[in-house]
């Protein structure tokens, strides 16, 4: 069947676009991303200019204006959460057995499920 001008192709992603970009640790990379949405929402749910938010977190307003919008690259998965640590939020580290053999294990950052009062 020829294809159409008008049609586009379609690709179902794997749920983590670093991954599916190539990066080369892309599970890293998705958690450093998961990191920094977490410290936006709590900046934009108190209300924080980007100067109060870094105040806060020890470093200067470009530093945050780069978090913000994803430039991760001088952060480390640490140095996020200490960030998320000194705006009040306690971090959990969970390691468990890895039962499914068709896939290597992973890294992620799960948000907390119920909204706590900021």
């Amino acid at each position: 069947m020829a294809k159409h001008e008008d049609e586009i192709d379609v690709f179902i992603g794997s749920g983590n676009v670093f991954k599916d970009t190539g990066h080369p640790y892309p599970e890293e990379a998705k958690a450093k991303s998961d990191l920094a949405r977490q410290i936006y929402k709590i900046i934009k749910s108190r209300k924080l200019t980007q100067n109060e938010a870094a105040k806060l977190m020890g470093i200067d307003q470009p530093h945050v204006s780069n978090i913000i919008r994803g430039k991760l690259s001088r952060y480390s998965i640490d140095r996020l959460m200490r960030f998320l640590r000194l705006l009040g939020r306690d971090i959990e580290i969970r390691v468990k057995v890895h039962t499914k053999k068709s896939t290597p294990p992973t890294l992620s950052v799960i948000p907390n499920s119920h909204r706590a009062t900021i």
